[in-house]
C-alpha cells in the first residue's frame, strides 16, 4: 500500500476520494439540469463554469498569502460543510417546484469561493502532512482519487441523472462533502505553525509569490502553459454537454457510459505515471503528456453523428491520461521547486493563472458557440490547446530531464 500506510494520509485519501467523485456527478449534473430541466441556452449553460470558476480571478492570490499564514486543516473541514449546505439548497427548491437558473448561479458562486480556499489549502497542506521525499506518491494517489471519480463519475452521473434527475444527483454531491469533512477532522497530527510575517503586508506577500513563478525559469513556462491549457479546455467542456444532447442526440445515461469508457485513461495513469517518471525522466514525461492534452481535444473535435461519435471516446481517453500524468508532474515539480514558506503563495499563483483563465474560457465557449457554432468552437479550443505547448519546448525545461529541488527560495529581483 506504500503511502497510504501512512495514518493521518489515509485519512486525507479517504477524505478526498469520495468528495471527488461527488464532485464528478456535479460537473456532469449540472449542466444536464441547466439543458433538460430549465432549458437553457448555449451562453447560459457557459455561465454556469464561469460562476463555479470565477472567484480563482478575484481571490485566488489572496488565498495563497492567507494560505501560508494559518493552519489549513480547518479550513478544509468548514468550506467542506458550508459547500454541502449550498448544493444541498438544489434539490431543495427542485422538491418544492421553485428551482430557476438565478438559484442555481447564486450556489454557485459562493461554492466557487469555497473551493477556491479548500483548494489552495489543500495544496498547501499536503507538504506539512508529508516529508518532500513522498510527495511524488503522495500527489499519485490524489491524483487517483481524481481518476476513480473521473471514470466512475462521468458514468454514474449520466445514468443517476437519467433515474434520479439532476437536481436529486447533485445532492449526492453535498453528502459528499460531508463524508469529507468527518476524515479531515479526524486527523490528529499536529499541523506546524506558519511563521507569521512580523508586518503583515498582504500586498507584498502575494507578490512574492508571484515573483516567485514569474522569474522562476521553470516555473513559469508551467504556469503559462496551464493558463492557455485551461483556457482552451473551459471554452470545450462548456459547450460539450450542449453539442452531445442538441446535436448528436445522445441521451445523460449514453453521454455517462461513454465518458466512462474514455476516462479510463485516467486510472491508467494514476497508475503508471510514477513508473514512466523513473524510466524517461519527469520533464520528458511531461512534455509529452502535455502535447498529448491538446492532441486529445483535437481529436474530440472530430465526434459527429453516428460511428463519429468514437472520436469523443477517444479524445476522452487520450485527455483523461495525459491530464492525469501532467497534473501529477506538475504538482509535484511545483512542490519541489517551492521552499515551505511559499507553498501558499506560489500553489495559489499557479492556480490563480490556470484556474483564472477558466471563467474566460467559459464565456469564451459560450460566445464561440453562440457565433460560428458548436462544432467550430470544439475545433478552435482542439487547435489552441494544441499550439499552446510551445511556451514549454521554447523554454529550459527541454534540456532537462528531472526537476531539480533548490535549497533555498529564488532571490526577489
Amino acid at each position: 500500500m506504500g503511502i497510504l500506510r501512512h495514518p493521518y494520509f489515509r485519512r486525507l485519501w479517504a477524505a478526498d476520494l469520495l468528495s471527488q467523485l461527488g464532485s464528478r456527478l456535479s460537473m456532469s449534473a449540472i449542466p444536464l439540469l441547466a439543458v433538460l430541466t430549465l432549458n437553457a441556452s448555449t451562453l447560459q449553460v457557459s455561465l454556469l463554469r464561469t460562476c463555479e470558476t470565477a472567484a480563482w480571478l478575484v481571490l485566488g492570490l489572496f488565498a495563497g498569502a492567507w494560505a501560508d499564514r494559518i493552519r489549513c486543516r480547518p479550513v478544509l473541514v468548514y468550506a467542506d460543510l458550508l459547500r454541502a449546505f449550498l448544493y444541498a439548497s438544489i434539490p431543495i427548491a427542485w422538491w418544492f417546484d421553485v428551482l430557476t437558473l438565478t438559484q442555481v448561479y447564486a450556489v454557485l458562486v459562493p461554492a466557487g469561493i469555497l473551493t477556491v480556499l479548500f483548494d489552495v489549502a489543500h495544496n498547501s497542506y499536503l507538504p506539512r502532512l508529508l516529508e518532500r521525499d513522498r510527495l511524488l506518491p503522495g500527489n499519485a494517489k490524489l491524483a487517483a482519487n481524481h481518476s476513480i471519480a473521473a471514470v466512475v463519475g462521468a458514468g454514474a452521473s449520466g445514468i443517476l441523472v437519467q433515474w434520479l434527475g439532476a437536481a436529486l444527483t447533485i445532492g449526492l454531491d453535498a453528502l459528499s462533502f460531508l463524508w469529507s469533512a468527518v476524515w479531515l477532522r479526524s486527523i490528529r497530527t499536529p499541523e506546524p505553525e506558519p511563521v507569521k510575517p512580523e508586518r503583515p503586508d498582504l500586498r507584498r506577500e502575494i507578490a512574492e509569490g508571484m515573483r516567485h513563478v514569474f522569474h522562476h525559469p521553470l516555473l513559469r513556462p508551467l504556469a503559462l502553459n496551464t493558463m492557455v491549457t485551461m483556457l482552451f479546455q473551459a471554452a470545450a467542456g462548456a459547450i460539450m454537454v450542449v453539442y452531445l444532447v442538441r446535436a448528436i442526440h445522445l441521451q445523460p445515461a449514453t453521454i455517462g457510459v461513454l465518458s466512462m469508457i474514455g476516462l479510463g485513461g485516467a486510472i491508467v495513469a494514476s497508475v503508471v505515471t510514477e513508473r514512466l517518471s523513473t524510466r524517461y525522466g519527469d520533464v520528458r514525461t511531461l512534455l509529452v503528456s502535455s502535447t498529448g492534452i491538446g492532441v486529445a481535444f483535437t481529436v474530440q473535435a472530430m465526434t459527429a453523428p453516428g460511428w463519429q461519435v468514437s472520436w469523443f471516446v477517444v479524445g476522452t481517453l487520450l485527455a483523461g491520461f495525459c491530464i492525469i500524468v501532467s497534473y501529477i508532474l506538475q504538482v509535484s515539480a511545483r512542490q519541489r521547486l517551492c521552499p515551505p514558506e511559499l507553498q501558499g503563495r506560489v500553489s495559489a499563483t499557479m492556480s490563480f493563472v490556470s484556474w483564472g483563465a477558466a471563467p474566460l474560457g467559459s464565456l469564451l465557449g459560450g460566445a464561440l458557440g453562440t457565433a460560428f457554432g458548436l462544432h467550430t468552437t470544439l475545433w478552435i479550443a482542439g487547435l489552441g490547446t494544441l499550439a499552446g505547448n510551445a511556451v514549454l519546448y521554447f523554454s529550459p525545461l527541454r534540456t532537462l530531464r528531472a526537476i531539480p529541488a533548490p535549497e533555498r527560495p529564488a532571490p526577489a529581483r
